[in-house]
């Protein structure tokens, strides 16, 4: 493909092989599609989206596949994306408080894996400059996610209150808020996926939203009893969702040439996750009798991927890593296929 074989390379050429700085340059060239006139990017949506409407946890989704957090933190190019074909986006992770991040570098492709490793630590620019963005700019044609963390600085006794703070700030703009308690780069935050800390976490934002779908995004490192129990805890506290799942701590699956970065801490995502979290998905799906809708996301490389996913009981998907190895023709041809196997699926979860 032309990204892989000539645009990839320049840019990281260009940047001295940062991924960092490509992303940036990337999101920013994405912003200017973002600001272009509507029949533009409408044109573009014609040749990248398919039409696969699915309604998940009462909302409407033109199709099944979705932008992942971490790609668009601060919500730069949010009209440029349902233009490349994606059918939901969701932005994050935010915090109550801006935070730089991790120090650089951060961020590592890892190509003859086809995976990424990042150690972000949700850098942003807080949850009230992007409700002022949102306010500004306005929410893009398909339904929005935010993805909302604890920020560094806040001790994990007073992570109800962070998150309470963004919830409060951002709910009015969102379709639904995804819940990020299973970042591997914020020290402690895997702690609040235990029962005692989420049922605190989600009872609080539950009473604060109670029509904003709230979704739990889960580790895909939890060991299955680890995982019922949370699973309980999301059933009994009244969740809309699983989105299964975050970047993995561990290293399998990588190829020789990349031994050296899968030395650098950091979450693991791309082709290694494929098959962890789509059986993350399946066991969510079955321990759940698919009381839970899920966003399947982790390793989705292709159409066949895709696929696999909605099989395991996902109803939708999100895309990241190959996204950003490989361009918008992995949108285009997910898009395609699944809307061609749309009786495979159901319409409504």
């Amino acid at each position: 493909m032309l990204f892989d074989s000539l645009l990839r390379p320049a840019l990281y050429r260009l940047h001295g092989g940062d991924a960092e700085r490509v992303h940036e340059r990337t999101v920013r060239a994405l912003g200017l599609l973002s600001a272009a006139p509507g029949p533009v990017r409408a044109a573009l949506r014609r040749t990248c989206a398919a039409e696969d409407p699915v309604t998940a946890f009462g909302v409407r989704f033109p199709g099944r596949v979705g932008l992942a957090a971490g790609m668009d933190k601060d919500g730069w190019a949010l009209h440029a994306w349902p233009a490349l074909g994606f059918s939901f986006v969701e932005v994050g992770t935010v915090t109550a408080r801006q935070q730089p991040g991790n120090l650089r570098p951060r961020l590592f492709a890892l190509p003859d894996s086809d995976a990424v490793i990042n150690r972000m630590g949700f850098n942003n620019a807080g949850a009230d400059a992007l409700a002022a963005r949102l306010t500004r700019d306005g929410t893009p044609d398909v339904p929005l996610g935010i993805s909302i963390g604890k920020s560094k600085v806040t001790p994990i006794d007073e992570a109800v209150a962070d998150y309470e703070a963004s919830l409060r700030a951002l709910h009015p703009f969102a379709d639904y808020v995804a819940i990020n308690v299973s970042s591997p780069n914020t020290p402690g935050l895997r702690t609040l996926q235990d029962r005692d800390s989420l049922t605190e976490i989600l009872t609080a934002l539950r009473d604060l939203a109670p029509t904003t779908p709230l979704l739990v995004k889960v580790a895909p490192d939890l060991t299955d009893d680890a995982l019922g129990e949370l699973l309980q805890v999301c059933t009994d506290h009244g969740v809309a969702g699983i989105i299964a799942t975050n970047t993995t701590l561990a290293r399998d699956g990588l190829a020789t040439a990349d031994a050296a970065a899968a030395a650098e801490t950091g979450g693991l995502s791309g082709r290694p996750l494929t098959r962890r979290a789509r059986d993350v998905v399946r066991f969510v799906h079955t321990r759940t009798a698919g009381a839970l809708p899920i966003i399947g996301v982790g390793g989705v490389g292709g159409a066949a991927d895709a696929e696999a996913m909605l099989d395991a009981g996902a109803a939708l998907v999100q895309l990241y890593t190959a996204f950003a190895l490989h361009g918008p023709s992995v949108v285009r041809a997910i898009n395609r296929r699944l809307a061609a196997e749309r009786a495979r699926w159901p319409a409504e979860y």
